[in-house]
């Protein structure tokens, strides 16, 4: 009779899912569970909490991941400790764990105490390391532990360490999961605990090493390798050295590149330069990040000789940069200047705009670029060119009025980046504009222009300025308001394993959209697509071992459209290859998305993953700023 009953269950908790259509949504029932969703409608999900379909409770329940709203906690507390459904009490876990408040974090506790599958435990775990405050970490020590439970615990430290709440005791614990018998997640969650985790661990610094040099995961070396800038010993520096010559993955090497700047310069200089030529241009861009970071006034003249004699325009522009950043030498703005106005990649005179930011002998050259230049791309790098000149070390207060002019005259463009760059810097009390400018019409004036949802990144800054100059202590938030319903019958042509390949400069990319987890980013992507929208533009963005960045219509970061989507928040973790959206905050989606170089544990919860990557990672490795999106098209 037990085994009949559960064959029922899993048949009613699958039956939605049927070959009725092309994915779930051809349940109409599961349609509107999404459709609450999208339009944050509470108390409708909720109502589905005791439906008895599984699945409706499972969907209704984990939309909370999204929706976030403070009076379901008790509901979802409910469900978390009541429902017989492993799958929905995860759900629970899960959605709790968005919602960080303390009530929340009150409510893992109770169910932490209950909870005996280990699957549901694994999730309620690192919910707590979402919530936990204080005295609350001490509740994480368990009894009973498994594979699961440990990761659970793993991954509770290390969200207890992104939030700041980690400590040296918790670190002595959390050494024990980088142990080659834990599995890959496991170890994975205590590598970024290190990583980005407690200050104090010199304690570590054996595992730490042992772990960067021989752990069978690229990307948990890497993780272990930048771990080891908090660790500023010889044998640290000497095993970094070494893993930078050995290790096959340019992941890895980044790493190690950027934990060596964290050590005095003469030390690392030379391990630096040479890095600068290695075979994988994010290994060298990250060098000249690192040389930027950490430039000395008698490295100023070897540095401009370095940018002069490389072809790669980012690690040029940073090169430059950091020459000046040690002298502002005349000649070599000039030479800079020279290169700019004979270069004919965009990208690459961004670049040597950005560099010309350290100089203050050549804001009037920039302000000219601003105004004149009708690429956007050097339009909002000109206006940061001149922000950081305006934060430099050698900016003259006597400058601050010709800066005025500046700024006005940027804001007064009219382009939402130059406006939202601009604006911040104005808010900067360090540099004193609220004494300056008595008549601030000109943001009025700004924001007229604007308008929501296109223009919430520029807003955002723009409304803080007014408030600034105003005096006013308060700041009504800018919040983009529904305003795009999900496509519901182009949902339902997408099938659920449909993929998409993107055309680059550099090769082919295979996306496999996750139409049932975040329909409505799926048919935003596919309805783009489709009509040609990302054809001919670029790659706008690429972090090193982090993400490839593409979809913004000006090419700069700061595009979009006259529309906004909804953040769809799910149980998926960025790993390698993930495809999430960018947004300016949560539900600001539009156009812009990116590929993940490795896992990035810290955008969970935070940003919608609506694909993987099913193959062409190699040409997601290579990708480089400028490099050109040929066409997406869906595979048929």
């Amino acid at each position: 009779m037990r085994v009949t009953a559960t064959l029922v269950v899993i048949a009613f908790f699958f039956s939605a899912c049927s070959d009725k259509g092309v994915n779930k949504f051809a349940d109409p029932t599961l349609v509107k569970i999404a459709e609450f969703q999208d339009r944050r409608e509470a108390d409708s999900l909720t109502s589905f909490f005791k439906h008895p379909n599984p699945q409706y409770r499972k969907e209704a329940v984990l939309a909370f991941a999204s929706v976030q709203d403070t009076l379901t906690i008790e509901s979802l507390l409910e469900v978390l400790r009541f429902d017989k459904e492993s799958e929905v009490r995860k759900a629970a876990a899960i959605s709790l764990g968005q919602i960080q408040v303390k009530p929340a974090a009150a409510a893992l506790w109770k169910a932490l105490q209950e909870e005996k599958d280990p699957a549901v435990l694994r999730h309620i775990l690192e919910s707590c390391g979402k919530t936990f405050y204080g005295s609350d970490v001490d509740h994480l020590v368990l009894t009973v532990k498994d594979s699961l439970t440990f990761e659970g615990l793993a991954w509770a430290y290390y969200r207890l360490g992104l939030r700041n709440k980690a400590d040296s005791s918790m670190a002595v614990k959390a050494i024990e999961f980088l142990n080659p018998a834990y599995n890959v997640s496991t170890r994975l969650a205590a590598a970024n605990f290190f990583q980005r985790g407690p200050r104090q661990f010199d304690f570590a610094e054996s595992q730490l090493i042992n772990t960067a040099k021989n752990d069978k995961s690229a990307w948990i070396r890497s993780c272990a390798a930048t771990a080891l800038r908090r660790i500023k010993t010889p044998q640290s520096q000497a095993a970094l050295k070494q893993i930078l010559k050995d290790d096959s993955d340019y992941r890895v090497r980044i790493g190690v590149v950027r934990a060596l700047q964290e050590f005095p310069v003469a030390e690392v200089k030379a391990e630096l330069y040479e890095a600068l030529k290695d075979k994988n241009i994010n290994v060298a861009i990250a060098a000249s990040e690192a040389i930027l970071a950490t430039a000395t006034a008698e490295q100023a003249a070897e540095l401009a000789t370095l940018a002069k004699a490389t072809d790669r325009k980012r690690v040029r522009g940073n090169l430059y940069q950091a020459s000046l950043a040690g002298s502002d030498n005349g000649d070599v703005v000039a030479e800079i200047t020279h290169l700019y106005m004979t270069e004919a990649d965009v990208y690459g005179k961004a670049a040597l705009l950005s560099a010309l930011g350290k100089s203050t002998l050549a804001s009037v050259f920039v302000d000219h670029e601003l105004q004149t230049s009708s690429a956007p791309v050097i339009k909002s790098t000109a206006a940061t060119a001149l922000v950081s000149i305006n934060r430099g070390p050698s900016f003259n207060p006597a400058s601050k009025k010709d800066f005025v002019n500046f700024y006005i005259k940027a804001i007064q463009t009219g382009d939402p980046a130059v406006i939202g760059i601009v604006a911040e810097a104005l808010t900067d009390q360090a540099l004193g504009y609220k004494e300056v400018i008595t008549d601030y019409s000109f943001l009025k004036d700004a924001k007229n222009k604007l308008s929501l949802p296109k223009d919430n990144e520029a807003l955002q800054p723009l409304e803080a300025a007014i408030a600034y100059f105003k005096g006013s202590k308060s700041l009504a938030p800018v919040k983009n308001e529904f305003n795009h319903p999900i496509d519901w019958a182009l949902v339902k042509t997408i099938p659920k394993d449909q993929r998409v390949v993107i055309k680059t400069s550099k090769g082919d990319i295979t996306l496999r959209l996750l139409v049932e987890e975040a329909p409505g980013s799926v048919a935003n992507f596919v309805q783009l697509a489709n009509n040609k929208y990302f054809d001919g533009k670029n790659f706008h963005r690429v972090v090193p071992n982090f993400v490839i960045q593409g979809g913004c219509n000006r090419g700069d970061g700061w595009g979009s459209e006259d529309y906004s989507i909804r953040s769809e928040f799910t149980e998926r973790h960025y790993t390698e290859g993930s495809v999430g959206m960018a947004s300016a905050g949560k539900d600001t989606e539009g156009t812009q998305w990116f590929i993940t170089h490795s896992p990035t544990p810290h955008l969970d919860g935070r940003y919608t993953i609506f694909a993987v990557t099913e193959s062409g990672m190699d040409v997601v490795h290579q990708i480089e700023v400028g490099d050109k999106i040929i066409s997406v098209s869906l595979i048929k």
